[in-house]
């Protein structure tokens, strides 16, 4: 009995002393174990993203046209909004509807693939691991068909 209290210890003891210290949490975070929100960074995080966001839009000649005439000041007010609803976050989206909003645009497929672009590239340049930038991308996703062609 006293060798097998002494190997449990002997374990635990081993144990304690290789287990690695916790990874940043954006490294830790499965699907399971956080909400998509908090992956995102919360609003700090997603206040980043979507600054990046606009940074690569003003950069991407294939699509800086469309936000010539844009308020930017409320296009990232609302983005931020829809991002933190979509995540899961604790807001409240008070933008007018995608249809409204992108009316008269005529934005191509062409068009909306290149926003996706750069926000993945946003969400990249925060180290937002993939699976999290999946999930928020197939949550807005179904914004699509709102958004081209309109």
């Amino acid at each position: 009995m006293r060798n097998l209290i002494l190997a449990f210890a002997l374990i635990t003891g081993l144990a304690g002393c290789t287990t690695p210290p916790a990874p940043p949490w954006h490294l830790a975070a499965r699907a399971g174990d956080t909400t998509l929100y908090e992956q995102l960074g919360e609003m700090d995080g997603i206040t980043r993203i979507v600054e990046g966001l606009l940074i690569n839009i003003s950069e991407d000649e294939r699509i800086v046209h469309h936000f010539a005439e844009t308020d930017i000041d409320r296009l990232n007010e609302k983005l931020i909004e829809q991002i933190c609803v979509e995540s899961g976050g604790p807001c409240t989206y008070t933008g007018d509807s995608m249809q409204d909003s992108h009316a008269g645009f005529d934005i191509s497929e062409a068009d909306f693939n290149a926003l996706v672009e750069g926000l993945i590239a946003a969400m990249d340049a925060e180290a937002i691991p993939v699976p999290a930038q999946n999930r928020l991308l197939a949550r807005l996703a179904p914004m699509r068909g709102d958004i081209i062609y309109r």
